[in-house]
């Protein structure tokens, strides 16, 4: 009986891990789609500027996201 129980719980986070890495995914691609706007006659520098801040936000992304899958797998 314990065992499986044991296995219903695994699937169940497995699931909801799944789910959630799904989720999070629309959620970024949904924030990047707002964030992309055309600027005209931009230098060479701002660009560089503009792939490191876009580096950086998914990196935070994805700590964020990997830090929400800990915490509900904790709380399980």
């Amino acid at each position: 009986m314990d065992d499986e129980l044991s296995e219903s719980v695994k699937k169940c986070l497995d699931i909801l891990d799944e789910n959630i890495e799904i989720l999070a995914n629309l959620e970024f691609d949904l924030d990047d789609e707002q964030e992309d706007e055309l600027i005209p006659n931009m230098e060479l520098y701002n660009l560089y500027d503009m792939t490191e801040d876009v580096a950086e936000s998914a990196k935070l992304k994805r700590a964020e996201f990997n830090f929400s899958r800990r915490q509900s797998e904790d709380s399980l």
